[in-house]
């Protein structure tokens, strides 16, 4: 879980507060019902819709989701697995009483920090990379998927070169992330033929 929850952590952060939910969503959706690790992520998914529905003026959809995830994270230690699970409530209940308080949206911290994307090692930017794709609007999701599968290859053979770098940069470079993308689809789409090229001989 520790790789999921450190990317949606800095997605979240990095202010794709609907995306967030991405990265721990099919965490989530594998554990069983009523167990802390359940509720605990599905507070956070609660929690992250909640800013989202009052960023995007939905007051009353933004209450009813922190007055749920409150309910939620209720009873869970106030640093379960390093989230600073207090100050997650106490904003949750300031939301319920007055939605204008996601304008300044609470900044996540695990382990004592604002996590960002800096943060994150090749693991859970993977993860990140892979949830964004999915999440925003303009990428492939294969074509990310393909780029995060190569990068891992490069990193198992103990070389971090072309696609890991890219795979960095497609989530830490916010501000070029669609040039970024448009460059590993490049090098996605020349390794693929190359790797269509070597399985024709053997057919």
């Amino acid at each position: 879980m520790d790789d999921s929850l450190r990317a949606g952590v800095a997605i979240y952060n990095a202010g794709a507060y609907r995306a967030a939910h991405g990265a721990w969503e099919a965490k989530w959706l594998s554990l069983d019902r009523g167990g802390d690790d359940e509720r605990f992520l599905h507070g956070l998914i609660q929690f992250t819709a909640a800013v989202h529905h009052a960023r995007d003026g939905n007051d009353s959809g933004a209450v009813g989701l922190a007055q749920s995830a409150r309910e939620y994270l209720d009873g869970l230690a106030d640093d379960y697995r390093g989230v600073d699970l207090a100050e997650v409530r106490a904003f949750l209940a300031r939301l319920e009483a007055d939605p204008e308080v996601a304008a300044d949206p609470l900044a996540l911290r695990l382990d004592g920090r604002v996590v960002t994307y800096d943060d994150l090692d090749f693991d859970a930017v993977a993860v990140a990379a892979e949830t964004l794709a999915e999440e925003l609007d303009g990428y492939e999701e294969d074509v990310v998927a393909d780029a995060v599968g190569y990068a891992r290859e490069e990193v198992a053979d103990g070389a971090q070169t072309q696609f890991t770098a890219m795979v960095f940069d497609f989530v830490r470079n916010e501000a070029q992330r669609g040039l970024v993308f448009q460059r590993l689809s490049e090098h996605v789409s020349r390794r693929r033929r190359r790797e269509d090229d070597v399985s024709d001989l053997f057919e």
